[in-house]
């Protein structure tokens, strides 16, 4: 940490975590920083510990206790082979999106949420079938038939297309839930969510309503250090959430057997 840290974690008044190994990574991560104080949303204020030099610092016991109850709920919705899907935009978490979503063939959006993703879905799904037809079109040789100005066309579309919706191929259906990185970048993606009834996991920085969410992280939602480390826990939860799908066929099994 820097010395910076030191003052906001080690003083006596200050967030008591010393002892707390998990606590100690979330502040060494950053996961502590708001943004200003005259930034803050009202109904964040629970989540905010103090105020130093301007910037809001988070409450990371709280922030661990809502991690927890965001992991149960990602675990359990893997452990149903339920589709999480990924967004995050921004800069600082469009690689460990992509990465952490494609492991498990989780749809993402990581360049720019398309308006109607969820809520016209029918469409966007046409779309999607669109563009594996093009590609496959385009390997296989099936748009030779076409003059060099249409292919032309063809692969502008195809670019396109990919620009837009190639996180989007493995959303074969609505998804289970929403993971989203910045409430406040990401409003109608979560507006999408919330008025189809699919649970939202979000992290949420000092400048966002935590209430819109039902899953809300409240932490450092910009720094790219802060973001790893919670989708990493995340990723822990999916993890357990899939071990737990692949051993009930075994305990039916056993029970079965004892019968």
């Amino acid at each position: 940490m820097t010395e910076n840290d030191t003052d906001i974690t080690q003083q006596g008044e200050e967030q008591p975590f010393v002892d707390d190994p998990q606590m100690q990574a979330m502040a060494e991560a950053g996961i502590l920083y708001g943004r200003k104080k005259t930034k803050t949303h009202p109904k964040m204020r629970p989540y905010i510990f103090t105020t130093r030099n301007t910037i809001e610092i988070i409450d990371l016991a709280k922030t661990k206790e809502k991690l927890e109850q965001a992991k149960d709920f990602v675990q359990a919705a893997a452990s149903k082979n339920g589709m999480l899907l990924f967004v995050g935009t921004q800069p600082a978490a469009r690689s460990i999106i992509q990465e952490t979503a494609s492991r498990y063939a989780y749809p993402y959006v990581n360049n720019r949420w398309l308006g109607g993703t969820l809520t016209n879905f029918k469409v966007i799904s046409k779309r999607i079938e669109y563009l594996k037809k093009l590609r496959l079109d385009l390997v296989s040789g099936a748009l030779d038939k076409y003059t060099k100005r249409e292919r032309v066309q063809f692969n502008k579309e195809l670019g396109r297309l990919e620009q837009l919706l190639s996180g989007l191929e493995n959303l074969s259906a609505l998804p289970e839930a929403l993971f989203v990185v910045n409430v406040e970048e990401h409003t109608t993606a979560v507006r999408e969510a919330k008025r189809l009834h699919i649970p939202v996991v979000a992290i949420v920085g000092t400048a966002s309503d935590p209430n819109t969410i039902d899953y809300p992280i409240p932490a450092n939602d910009a720094a790219r250090s802060s973001i790893v480390y919670l989708v990493v826990e995340l990723e822990e939860a999916i993890k357990k959430g899939i071990k737990e799908r692949k051993e009930k066929p075994l305990e039916n099994k056993k029970e079965a057997g004892g019968q």
